[in-house]
């Protein structure tokens, strides 16, 4: 009997994963700079509270799921940036224990004991305290990365994932977004793996049902990371995954419908299962305008008028002219992430705030990948090259110009 984990694929760490593992290293370079020159805000402390009360202790307030009210904004974005504070605290306090009582780094504020100190009073027996509030944000950017490098890479070859790689590394929005608390990186995550994985659910389709199980399962846990970071997020990748699975899915499509809506209840459950199993709190989700989307172009606007976007927009520029220009480039690969890149662009949400537009950036830079790597395979090989190399170094220095320190 042959053993499982013979079946499984072997990791390369050749010349390619190489590059694309320092391009991410200097992604998270400069997440570790921005993250060196910033202050902790009151946002910051609301996120390190509420989320520390979800894994420490129930909320003081009857009829509340913490001190922040029912949380609808992002529940994961709560428990991710209270989960390293919380691990740390438990930690120094297991230390303590060992230690002389002047040597505590926890330092009891009364006889509740050091369970009851706030963040704000932590923040100097606790050392990092914003380095690990923001570190699983900067995780997830990372992640979300090493997907945009294993998608493109897959679909169109090294150099079109070098090229979607290095723009998202050195694009300001995603380094932002991945250095403060917030659950819009997270949303970009599961939007995205939510999309493709639904794609290789539909490819697995093709195959024996064996295959079907595993790529179902995790189409279900990434469908519950969009919703828990946004839950209009799980709308939106629902639309869009049903779509390329029914492309995709020929002689199957009957079958796609289902198992998507069997995703998106398991996702409904994990987010049940964030909220603590309180039906309270969790009705409250679907009580609150927090689903609420609509359509402008404004936040697009603003974002292609950016200086520090230069080089994004210059390449998304050129991608739509030569996806329009030449046919070879009009074909799945490239028309989905375009499909997938225009959705979020257009939305707003008008309950909270939010930017959907960052949603869409990965399939914006999955897009330029994909044409400029037919670009590069053209006659003019070398000269595409050298284009694509001046558009990554132009938006390279803009975005590190951005960072605060150097200048």
């Amino acid at each position: 009997m042959t053993h499982r984990f013979s079946r499984l694929r072997r990791f390369h760490f050749n010349l390619p994963q190489r590059i694309a593992a320092a391009m991410l290293a200097i992604f998270l370079i400069q997440g570790f700079w921005l993250i060196a020159h910033q202050d902790l805000t009151d946002s910051d402390y609301q996120y390190a509270r509420c989320g520390r009360e979800m894994w420490e202790k129930p909320s003081p307030l009857a009829g509340y799921f913490t001190t922040c009210g029912n949380i609808h904004d992002g529940v994961l974005a709560y428990r991710a940036a209270g989960l390293p504070l919380t691990l740390n605290l438990l930690f120094e306090r297991a230390l303590d224990l060992f230690r002389r009582p002047e040597d505590k780094v926890v330092q009891t504020a009364g006889p509740s004991g050091a369970a009851e100190l706030s963040t704000w009073e932590l923040r100097h027996q606790l050392t990092h305290v914003s380095l690990l509030l923001r570190l699983p944000f900067l995780f997830s950017g990372c992640v979300l990365g090493g997907a945009l490098w294993w998608v493109t890479r897959r679909l169109y070859g090294n150099f079109g994932g070098y090229t979607a790689l290095a723009l998202y590394c050195f694009s300001p929005a995603v380094i932002k977004a991945s250095v403060a608390p917030n659950p819009d990186i997270m949303a970009a995550l599961g939007l995205y793996g939510g999309v493709y994985t639904c794609i290789g659910v539909a490819h697995a389709m093709q195959g024996p049902r064996r295959k079907w199980r595993p790529r179902i399962i995790l189409l279900t846990v990434i469908f519950g990371v969009a919703a828990a970071s946004h839950i209009a997020a799980l709308p939106v990748v629902a639309i869009l995954g049903l779509v390329s699975m029914l492309w995709v899915a020929e002689g199957h499509r009957a079958q796609a419908l289902p198992i998507l809506l069997a995703a998106v209840a398991g996702a409904l459950v994990l987010l049940f299962a964030c909220y603590g199993f309180s039906p309270d709190a969790f009705s409250y989700l679907f009580r609150s305008s927090a689903g609420f989307l609509g359509f402008s172009l404004d936040p697009a606007t603003r974002f292609f008028s950016s200086l520090s976007n230069a080089g994004i927009i210059i390449a998304a520029a050129s991608a739509v002219l030569l996806y329009l220009g030449i046919r070879r480039s009009r074909y799945f690969g490239n028309t989905t992430p375009l499909f997938c890149a225009l959705v979020p662009f257009a939305l707003v949400t008008t309950g909270i705030h939010s930017t959907p537009w960052l949603w869409g950036l990965p399939f914006l830079l999955t897009f330029i990948g994909g044409v400029f790597a037919d670009a590069y395979e053209s006659l003019r090989a070398r000269v595409a090259l050298a284009a694509g190399a001046a558009i990554v170094l132009l938006q390279a220095v803009f975005c590190i110009l951005n960072l605060p320190g150097l200048i």
